[in-house]
């Protein structure tokens, strides 16, 4: 009785085996056809396989013809139904994938993807929303791109202004000195020397902020109290406050510890103020304080420039935005704001801008030191 067992699942095997090998052979010349087709073979393998068994065990047992003709009907019913069945299933599937591919098309041409309204298999929906999700991504990346491109055009645009403006005036001083046509030529140099030291400070601008924009700013670190920094700022910028008329206010500032690079913060608080010293009128005042906010220190710069138009505060830390101000001196390149938030972001904090009433106010997050 076992031997008998043996004997058919040997010859089973033998006729499976002989049917899969063929199969093989058949997939892989049609392995650069249509799904559908090798579902089709895949189908007619697992019939073939089945009925090549069975016929193979039906000859070992010596069955009557009429047996054999029973077996044989069975097995060519199933395997037509089978076909049928994966006809069915192989056109849908390439259906689905067509239609992936036309919307997967469009992604390259027009940039935008819509994914099929179904899919008919599992990987074929993954698929679909892998690539959704990589057409949210490029087209954020072309909206950052755009906006990039377009602060670069206003930058370099900006930048030209500015420099016109006192190459021309150099030129024509010094053509005046050179002319004998001054009657006080220490004037003529001390305007030469102020235009010279902007200019020389907007190349310094622009050279801090082509660091930040590469990730080669270097920080150093240390453990310092924002009450000091803050004091230090305020002094630094009290000769401009003066200039302009514009009051200094000490709003309050705790005396928070913070890990910083003193320098480049120094030079955050020194934009932050000149910014809003010049952009509140005469005889009004710069706010500025500083506390702790559970695990950040807000430094804040509140001025009284009238507030900026909504439709503008996302674009207030672009590099050179300069909202609806004249684009010329002493409003600069545009790029003390960018730089701001470069060394901000870098010293792991965040930069941000909303109104108040008469003003708007600028904050500086930076993370507590422990």
């Amino acid at each position: 009785m076992l031997g008998d067992t043996l004997l058919i699942a040997l010859y089973a095997l033998i006729g499976a085996v002989a049917a899969g090998l063929g199969g093989a052979v058949v997939l892989r010349l049609l392995r650069r056809r249509s799904v559908a087709l090798s579902l089709a073979v895949v189908a007619a393998v697992t019939i073939a396989a089945m009925l090549g068994g069975t016929l193979l065990v039906a000859w070992a047992m010596l069955l009557s013809d009429h047996d054999l003709w029973v077996v044989t009907t069975v097995c060519a019913m199933a395997a037509v139904v089978s076909l049928v069945v994966a006809l069915v299933l192989g056109r849908s599937v390439v259906r689905g994938s067509r239609a992936l591919a036309e919307a997967t098309r469009a992604l390259g041409d027009e940039g935008s993807f819509t994914p099929p309204s179904a899919a008919p298999t599992a990987e074929l929906a993954e698929l679909s929303r892998q690539l959704a999700a990589t057409s949210a991504k490029l087209t954020a990346s072309r909206e950052r791109e755009r906006a990039l491109e377009a602060s670069r055009r206003e930058l370099v645009a900006w930048i030209s202004h500015d420099l016109r403006t006192p190459l021309a005036g150099l030129r024509a001083m010094t053509e005046a000195l050179e002319d004998g046509m001054v009657e006080d030529p220490a004037v003529y140099h001390t305007r030469i020397g102020a235009e010279v030291e902007r200019m020389s400070d907007m190349v310094s601008d622009l050279f801090e902020l082509s660091r930040i924009q590469a990730g080669v700013l270097a920080l150093s670190p240390t453990r310092m109290s924002v009450y000091d920094l803050v004091g230090d700022a305020i002094a630094g910028a009290d000769a401009l406050a003066r200039e302009h008329k514009v009051r200094l206010v000490d709003d309050g500032v705790e005396p928070v510890p913070v890990e910083v690079d003193g320098r480049e913060m120094s030079r955050v608080l020194a934009n932050l103020l000149v910014n809003a010293i010049r952009r509140t009128p005469a005889d009004s005042t710069v706010a500025v304080s500083a506390r702790r906010d559970a695990d950040s220190v807000v430094l804040s710069v509140t001025d009284g420039c009238g507030g900026i138009p909504p439709e503008d505060l996302p674009r207030v830390f672009d590099t050179g935005w300069r909202g609806t101000h004249a684009r010329t001196p002493p409003a600069g390149a545009g790029l003390g704001l960018a730089i701001v938030r470069g060394i901000v972001e870098a010293h792991r904090g965040q930069a941000a801008v909303r109104n108040v009433p008469g003003g708007c106010r600028f904050e500086v997050r930076l993370p507590a030191a422990s």
